[in-house]
């Protein structure tokens, strides 16, 4: 989420009417496209108000978290989606999720990038579709074995819902794989029809994807643009689809990425995905690019949906602060935040073959631990959950 101090100047002008992200940085592919994810925090509210309307029902479960971090001796609070994992029982929380495709219909070209059909480029096995390879993928079923996160059976789920449970594992262990946060039905999640958006002129563009090494075509649209249709379109027109502040609609793009600002694949680019918040109460919600091109080093599939479901569930108002780390992941300098896909980005988890035959894969997350600091409460004491982390954030990064 993060880049250098003129280009955060730059990536916040991009987004002034939708309310900006907190950081702009970047990771490199191999063929010199950049790219990352973002987070664009919740204004209308705080941690406080997100509590205070999750106690009333009105938008998703959360539960509130105080430490004391070991690495600046300093306190921090936030609040993260489901239901605290240090009361040591058994405590299962489905968050009602709303898959949601998006047709992209771009001004320049006239191509409509669409996660409902089978892909015109043949960047897609056979007559699989982005949509019916999402509503198969571990963010969304759970496999039929248990996971294995740093050498622990962590038992059944989502990927996402296991994640959690590693991630506070020695406080949930007593209980077995009984505490949950899933998108739910566990196993099933509900899919509203294509919502398709017409780019105004100058404000996406379509590019040859096999001029950078890869397959078909990736269109890139304003990150502003973008956000504007979600938050003043889509998501109240939906509303009548059952979508508000109680449940979080997933956007799903497919080989559409986001400039910030503009719509150039090699400047200002590319926002594979971002999770934010808006409104009172608040509704939180996802758009996130399904990959099929190759372009980006790191993010293949469905990758970037493991990265943006983890920090959505460790960081919904995508205010949750920690103490400075950095010059990791897709983070050159330094930022404040709780998001535990941005450390890894790039780093995967082992790929997974489900049911439907397709090979998924998943971004490696961190722990809770490495942000706030030692003891590890995660799986294998460990602090992150492939193994990658071995020890805190460490001294606080300037």
């Amino acid at each position: 989420m993060k880049r250098t101090l003129r280009s955060m100047l730059l990536f916040a002008a991009a987004v002034t009417s939708m309310a900006g992200p907190a950081f702009a940085q970047q990771a490199t592919s191999d063929n010199g496209l950049h790219w990352y994810t973002t987070v664009i925090p919740w204004r209308e509210g705080d941690i406080k108000a997100a509590r205070i309307q999750s106690a009333a029902a009105t938008t998703i479960p959360l539960w509130t978290y105080n430490v004391t971090s070991s690495r600046d001796s300093n306190s921090y609070q936030g609040t993260i989606v489901g239901r605290s994992p240090f009361f040591n029982g058994a405590r299962t929380t489905s968050i009602p999720v709303y898959l949601v495709p998006l047709k992209i219909h771009m001004p320049d070209t006239l191509h409509t990038f669409d996660p409902t059909v089978a892909d015109p480029f043949g960047c897609l096995p056979g007559s699989d579709t982005a949509l019916s390879l999402s509503q198969g993928s571990p963010m969304f079923q759970a496999p039929g074995s248990d996971w294995t996160m740093n050498g622990v059976d962590v038992g059944a789920g989502q990927y996402n819902d296991v994640f959690q449970r590693a991630e506070f594992f020695s406080k949930v262990s007593v209980t077995g794989d009984r505490y949950h946060t899933a998108l739910g039905p566990v196993t099933t999640v509900t899919t509203l029809p294509a919502q398709t958006f017409d780019v105004p002129s100058g404000e996406g563009a379509t590019y040859d994807a096999t001029k950078f090494g890869g397959c078909g075509e990736i269109g890139v649209v304003d990150i502003t643009t973008m956000g504007n249709f979600l938050t003043g379109t889509v998501i109240p027109a939906l509303a009548g689809s059952g979508v508000g502040p109680t449940n979080f609609p997933f956007f799903l793009l497919y080989n559409v990425v986001m400039g910030a600002p503009g719509d150039s694949l090699t400047s200002n680019c590319c926002v594979l995905g971002y999770h934010s918040a808006t409104g009172s109460p608040m509704q939180t919600y996802s758009p996130t690019d399904f990959d099929s091109t190759g372009i980006f080093s790191g993010a293949r599939n469905t990758s970037t949906f493991a990265h943006e479901i983890g920090e959505w569930l460790n960081d919904p108002t995508g205010t949750n602060p920690t103490p400075a780390w950095g010059h990791t992941g897709q983070v050159s300098g330094c930022q404040t935040n709780f998001e535990v896909g941005d450390p890894l980005s790039g780093i995967y988890f082992p790929s997974l073959m489900m049911p439907n035959g397709f090979t998924y894969d998943m971004q490696e997350l961190a722990f809770f631990s490495w942000f706030y600091g030692t003891p590890s409460i995660g799986a294998g004491s460990l602090f992150s959950n492939n193994r990658t982390f071995t020890s805190d954030a460490g001294t606080p990064c300037t």
